[in-house]
């Protein structure tokens, strides 16, 4: 299946199965598997530091956390699939280890730990980051961001309209409340991705 998907990667990322967009990557499912498109050069370089980081988790034997990545190139990512946490109010929310603790897998905090000292990771407690696995518990999906990256590539082309931020508002075609792409403070098109806006 993975060399199907890999030679047939755009006859799947359809809007049949389209999943979720980033502000880097654009996610599609395929069966028990994602394809990442990587809209923008830091899509790359987080799903290649996906792959470092599943290998030094497999090492460690704490793999089982997270999304394996089976295939990386400029173009795409394919990585296993996970059902996706639900928004709450149409918007992902910062994972409580106290309300979500039904959630909390046995060695959470210490992989928090670990990808926080040893791999410089960025956004480790984001709902949108995480699937639930068989057992509903977490695991990562979405584990590639460093902190370098996001402070030396990420803001500065977010700032300059570049690269969209997620913005909380109304949008002004479908009328619902949810999170929104904006492109820098001059962007004035409040309309959500369902309704157009890439």
């Amino acid at each position: 299946m993975i060399h199907e998907l890999i030679a047939r990667w755009k006859e799947f990322c359809i809007p049949e199965n389209f999943i979720g967009i980033g502000s880097t990557r654009k996610a599609y499912k395929v069966n028990d598997y994602v394809i990442k498109v990587h809209i923008h050069p830091i899509g790359y370089k987080q799903s290649i530091r996906e792959v470092e980081k599943y290998v030094h988790m497999k090492e460690r034997g704490y793999n089982h956390l997270f999304a394996q990545p089976f295939y990386v190139n400029n173009s795409i990512s394919i990585q296993r699939f996970y059902r996706p946490l639900e928004l709450e109010n149409n918007q992902s929310y910062e994972i409580d280890t106290q309300k979500h603790a039904n959630y909390i897998p046995e060695a959470y905090h210490k992989i928090i730990q670990l990808l926080d000292s040893e791999f410089d990771s960025f956004d480790l407690k984001d709902s949108g980051n995480y699937g639930l696995n068989s057992n509903g518990k977490l695991t990562f999906i979405d584990y590639g961001m460093s902190k370098s990256v996001y402070e030396k590539e990420w803001i500065p082309q977010a700032e300059a309209g570049i690269i969209p931020q997620i913005e909380f508002d109304i949008c002004s075609n479908c009328g619902d409340e949810k999170e929104l792409r904006m492109y820098g403070d001059q962007d004035m098109d409040k309309r959500c991705y369902h309704c157009g806006k890439e």
